[in-house]
């Protein structure tokens, strides 16, 4: 009877074949990337010049493939402290090219040069003073000769074998696109920072932004008892408070000291001792790990992580205690 589809036991004769040409396509896009990086030059610093010098924005256009890495380069730029934006150039046409002003500079990606889109915007643009760029594979072509700056970003050969797929071609235009984007970073000065603020719901945004005083616990939920107070006084205000902690401070609310869940497994362990009786002075630990409230929320989850501990108290300049919190504060605010 004839069966249909692969059997089982022909899979593994197929799987070298298959893993070969995935392999060759990456050696040809790294010889196109290799070929384009020998032409990182002077047209490359005019470029980033170009826009550092502009008023305005980045206005990244191109059509089919390089419109997908145009879209990308202006999401990076965007990201990385270069105002920009992309424009679909068919939509263009049509409307859209009111939406870039005279301060703003185009960079127009097309491999082949001469796309009509593209192509028929120049004018208009030219009219209006717009700084063009562009990154082709053909310096003799249209868009290259038209742009104020010319980037080649031309590769050997595609990684398709039929030649007809842009995949070496769009993987140097976006690389290009990148080694712009991180040039004007370094030349801006951009910092972490200057990142977290464009990605403040991300978890890089997170990091950077969240300070102690965004997560800790103030006022009356942080748990605190005077250096007189008896053991079982502090175990009782450990338990209303629930951080598993409690600061023992004297009349100015500075710490004096600090008892946790784990002291009172050593202390019930190590000796007997009256809970009532005993003074929670007696039996604090001197001297905790605590952190400023001005301080990154990723810093007490560092802190915590390397000492081995579960919670912090939180002090002010003159050591009063002004919060606390635990590693479940940090896991609520997805710090950790």
């Amino acid at each position: 009877m004839a069966t249909h589809g692969t059997s089982p036991r022909e899979a593994p004769a197929a799987e070298p074949a298959l893993a070969a040409s995935g392999r060759r396509v990456f050696e040809v896009e790294m010889r196109g990337l290799e070929a384009v990086c020998a032409r990182i030059d002077g047209a490359f610093s005019r470029a980033c010049e170009r826009i550092l010098g502009a008023q305005g924005r980045v206005v990244c256009t191109g059509m089919g493939k390089s419109g997908h890495v145009a879209r990308k380069i202006a999401a990076t730029l965007a990201s990385t402290g270069t105002p920009a934006f992309y424009m679909h150039p068919g939509e263009a046409g049509h409307g859209d090219l009111g939406m870039v002003t005279d301060a703003d500079i185009l960079l127009a990606v097309s491999y082949s040069g001469e796309t009509d889109e593209i192509l028929m915007l120049l004018p208009v643009l030219k009219r209006q003073g717009n700084a063009m760029l562009a990154m082709t594979g053909r310096p003799g072509s249209a868009l290259a000769q038209a742009a104020d700056v010319h980037l080649d970003i031309s590769v050997p050969e595609e990684a398709c074998p039929l030649h007809l797929a842009p995949t070496a071609s769009t993987t140097a235009a976006m690389a290009m696109g990148d080694a712009l984007a991180v040039a004007l970073l370094e030349a801006r000065g951009f910092t972490a920072d200057d990142f977290a603020r464009s990605h403040p719901a991300g978890a890089l945004g997170r990091r950077l932004l969240l300070h102690i005083a965004d997560v800790m616990h103030t006022g009356d939920d942080v748990p605190r008892v005077p250096a007189d107070a008896s053991l079982g006084e502090a175990l009782l205000e450990m338990s209303r408070k629930r951080l598993g902690v409690t600061a023992v401070v004297d009349d100015a609310g500075r710490l004096l000291g600090l008892f946790t869940d784990g002291d009172l497994r050593r202390t019930l362990g190590d000796r007997r001792v009256d809970v009532h009786a005993t003074a929670i002075g007696d039996v604090m630990t001197r001297d905790p790990v605590t952190i400023g409230s001005d301080a990154l929320a990723v810093e007490a989850a560092r802190l915590m992580e390397t000492r081995k501990i579960n919670a912090l108290l939180v002090l002010d300049r003159d050591r009063r205690v002004v919060g606390a919190l635990n590693v479940h504060d940090l896991l609520r605010a997805r710090v950790v």
